[in-house]
C-alpha cells in the first residue's frame, strides 16, 4: 500500500498538518505570534481603518435587519454540508468511472481514461474550481451573519465593522496562501505515481522470473495510487473548508451569546 512520507509532529490546524505530511515541504514551527503575523499582512490603509473601528463610536444601524434564529443555524449547516458533499462527489468522480473488477472495457476507452486521470492538470483545475465555490458560498454566508451582528448596534456593530475590515484586508493573502495548495499537491501526485510504477515494474520482473512459461505476461494491477491521491485531496479540501468556515463560526458564536 502506498504511504505518504512521514514528518515530525507539527501542531496547528489540520490543513497545515496534512500538507506537511503529504508534501516535501518541511515547515518549521513559527515563533511569531498571531498579532505579529497580522501586522505583516495588514497594509497601512487597513491598519488605519481598523484603528478607527476600534477607537471611535460605532455607527448606528437602522432597524429592520433580519434577526438571528434557528433558520440561520440550519442555513450554516446546509452550506457546510453542501460544500462537503461537492468535495466528496468531485474527488470520487473519476473513481466511479474506473472499470469494475472482472469487467474488461474496450482498450481505447481504458487508455483514454488512464491518460486523463494521470494528467495532474485535471486535478488542479478541479481543486481550483472547488476553492472558488467555497470562497463564494462561505463569503456570502459570512456577509449575511455579519449584517445580523451589526443590527444589534453598539459593540455588536463594532465587531461587525472589524470583521468586515479583516475580511477585506486578509482576502488577498488568503487567496495567495490557499491558491498555492494545488501546486503543493502536485509533488504528492507525482511521488505516488512514481512509487507505484516502480512497484509494478519490480513485481512484473519478479513474476516473469518465476513464470514457467516465459511468454506469459506478468499479472499487473495498477491504479491504486490514483485512489490514494483522490482520498488525500479530499482530506485536504475538507480541512481547507474548516479553515474557511472559522470566521463564520466566530460570528455564529457571537450571535448565540446575545
Amino acid at each position: 500500500m502506498l504511504q505518504a512520507p512521514q514528518r515530525t509532529g507539527l501542531s496547528g490546524p489540520t490543513l497545515i498538518r496534512l500538507l506537511t505530511r503529504l508534501t516535501d515541504v518541511d515547515v518549521p514551527e513559527s515563533r511569531q505570534s498571531l498579532s505579529d503575523h497580522l501586522s505583516q499582512w495588514l497594509g497601512w490603509t487597513d491598519a488605519i481603518a481598523l484603528s478607527a473601528a476600534l477607537n471611535t463610536k460605532p455607527p448606528v444601524i437602522a432597524p429592520g435587519a433580519r434577526m438571528f434564529s434557528s433558520a440561520e443555524e440550519r442555513e450554516c449547516e446546509r452550506v457546510r454540508t453542501t460544500l462537503a458533499d461537492a468535495i466528496a462527489s468531485d474527488t470520487a468522480a473519476t473513481a466511479a468511472k474506473r472499470p469494475v473488477p472482472g469487467q474488461a472495457p474496450p482498450a481505447k476507452k481504458l487508455a483514454a481514461l488512464a491518460e486523463a486521470e494521470a494528467d495532474y492538470a485535471n486535478f488542479r483545475q478541479r481543486y481550483l474550481s472547488l476553492q472558488h465555490t467555497m470562497e463564494t458560498s462561505v463569503g456570502n454566508l459570512r456577509s449575511r451573519l455579519r449584517g445580523m451582528v451589526a443590527a444589534r448596534n453598539g459593540e455588536w456593530t463594532r465587531l461587525a465593522v472589524v470583521d468586515a475590515i479583516m475580511d477585506r484586508a486578509l482576502l488577498p493573502k488568503e487567496r495567495a496562501l490557499l491558491g498555492a495548495i494545488p501546486k503543493l499537491l502536485q509533488s504528492h501526485f507525482e511521488r505516488l505515481r512514481q512509487a507505484e510504477a516502480a512497484a509494478l515494474a519490480e513485481a512484473g520482473a519478479q513474476a516473469a522470473d518465476e513464470a514457467e512459461d516465459a511468454a506469459a505476461p506478468a499479472p499487473i494491477a495498477s491504479g491504486a495510487w490514483l485512489d490514494t491521491f483522490r482520498k488525500d485531496m479530499r482530506s485536504v479540501l475538507l480541512a481547507e473548508l474548516d479553515v474557511r468556515l472559522q470566521p463564520v463560526e466566530g460570528l455564529l458564536a457571537a450571535l448565540r451569546s446575545s
